[in-house]
């Protein structure tokens, strides 16, 4: 039913440097920034991974070097297989280039990524926030962004919290 990736791993690897990774059956390849786009373009012309799935982001703050992994999803229609590039990011002005050349529907994912983890993407046609509010500052995936939660009140520590909430004005 499924034909092998195995061909797509070694051309990207021999190419591109990348490193491939093997876990309970699902494939990712580790890339340098600077090479994300020509790997999803030789994957997508030569190997048909057609259909961008996802972009997403993960934060390993307080580490700094890599603090950001971005992560891409891509598939096969016609082996019906799944393969992950993901690319290292450091510190807290991050950047990749846009993908948007190669899979329109990378716009909303990458304006995503901006929004909640405030990775850059160069290049990108409408780089404007998609979830939060135009004005709002901060980006609120990001593992150092202030959480804001209220103290869960209990009969013990209810007065407490009584003299802090806001009240409307009589």
């Amino acid at each position: 039913m499924t034909e092998s990736i195995q061909p797509a791993l070694n051309a990207i690897q021999e190419r591109f440097g990348a490193r491939a990774q093997t876990f309970r059956g699902e494939t990712t390849l580790h890339l340098t920034p600077g090479r994300l786009v020509a790997a999803a373009q030789a994957l997508r012309d030569e190997f048909g991974f057609g259909r961008l799935v996802d972009i997403t982001a993960v934060d390993y703050w307080p580490q700094e070097k890599p603090r950001f992994h971005v992560v891409v999803q891509l598939y096969n229609m016609t082996s019906h297989q799944y393969l992950r590039l993901r690319a290292a990011l450091d510190g807290n002005a991050a950047s990749l280039p846009t993908l948007t050349g190669l899979y329109p529907n990378a716009n909303w994912y990458e304006r995503e990524v901006w929004d909640m983890f405030g990775i850059r993407f160069e290049g990108h046609p409408d780089p404007r926030r998609i979830i939060m509010p135009a004005d709002w500052q901060g980006h609120p995936l990001r593992k150092d962004y202030p959480l804001g939660y209220e103290e869960v009140q209990f009969t013990f520590n209810f007065d407490e919290i009584l003299k802090r909430k806001p009240h409307p004005k009589e």
